[in-house]
């Protein structure tokens, strides 16, 4: 883990979120009642949101470079990280993590944010500079553009896939334990295989993505993460959101990333400010190609008013 961050926890109203930040909070906690007002806005606040079953150590590589210019915080997702899981009724609803950055946000001593989403995590950045535009004076989108939306005759099929995957979990969280296994070069072995990067840029993530427990490694995300959407917004519901995007906007692809991601349909045309770049990489360019994300990022913000 980078030596530039410290372990910190956000309370929020239903859950604590755990996260890496570039200072440390006198207490461990920041919550409304002890927020993090005795810090110096001397330097921009740069927040990062990482992606789906992701964790803040995703962006161990551009902490050291970035530490020096901005005040860093990176969080863990509920039901992820070291972050606690939400409620036994809850199933991650998408727009429940635009809640849990409100919530965030609430208790930065300062007016506006750049917000860093990777995948899920710029979906998620994106729809909360749509509907709280005073709040984010930048946002940079990394292998993530428009929220995902599909076609409104799907919408049938899309609650019964949902519904089906909730029956299936309960049925495996009955029948089976945790997945454990033998060793941590196990469980980074297996990351290296689904994401197809290596045991050093993987490293911090697994870290923080494991527990030991007796002589097993297991996963430290909440199984439900798994779980289908009930529900997808139609693409004029995506459109009118992305439109209503009023900060300049930097989007980075991944050379081997996601290729809808460059298609006319993926978003950017309807963001009313945006640049889009490529660094060499895949969905994960940012652990690939840190350096190169990082002088983007820093040159981007060199340019805001």
């Amino acid at each position: 883990m980078s030596s530039v961050m410290y372990n910190t926890f956000f309370q929020l109203a239903e859950v604590k979120l755990a996260g890496l930040c570039s200072f440390q909070h006198q207490g461990g906690v920041v919550k409304p009642s002890a927020p993090l007002s005795y810090l110096q806005a001397t330097k921009p606040f740069l927040v990062f949101l990482h992606g789906w079953q992701d964790n803040a150590a995703s962006f161990d590589g551009l902490f050291p470079a970035l530490a020096g210019h901005y005040h860093l915080i990176a969080i863990d997702w509920p039901g992820h990280g070291y972050s606690e899981p939400r409620g036994q009724d809850n199933y991650y609803y998408f727009f429940d993590y635009i809640d849990d950055l409100n919530q965030l946000i609430a208790v930065l001593p300062t007016d506006e944010v750049l917000l860093v989403g990777h995948s899920l995590g710029a979906l998620v950045a994106g729809c909360y500079a749509a509907a709280f535009p005073e709040k984010v004076g930048a946002l940079v989108m990394i292998e993530g553009l428009s929220p995902l939306h599909e076609a409104p005759g799907k919408a049938a099929k899309r609650l019964r896939d949902g519904i089906d995957s909730r029956q299936r979990y309960r049925q495996r969280a009955k029948q089976r334990a945790a997945r454990r296994m033998r060793s941590f070069s196990e469980a980074l072995a297996l990351r290296c295989a689904v994401n197809r990067l290596s045991p050093e840029q993987l490293r911090p993530m697994v870290e923080r993505a494991t527990y030991r427990e007796d002589q097993y490694w297991f996963w430290r995300h909440d199984n439900r993460l798994r779980c289908d959407s009930l529900y997808r917004m139609a693409k004029e519901h995506a459109q009118v959101l992305m439109s209503e995007i009023q900060c300049p906007v930097l989007s980075i692809l991944g050379n081997r990333g996601f290729k809808d991601l460059k298609q006319p349909e993926a978003g950017r045309l309807w963001l009313r400010h945006s640049t889009q770049v490529e660094v060499d990489g895949g969905h994960h360019c940012h652990i690939e190609s840190p350096r190169a994300v990082c002088e983007h990022i820093r040159v981007f913000s060199s340019e805001l008013k």
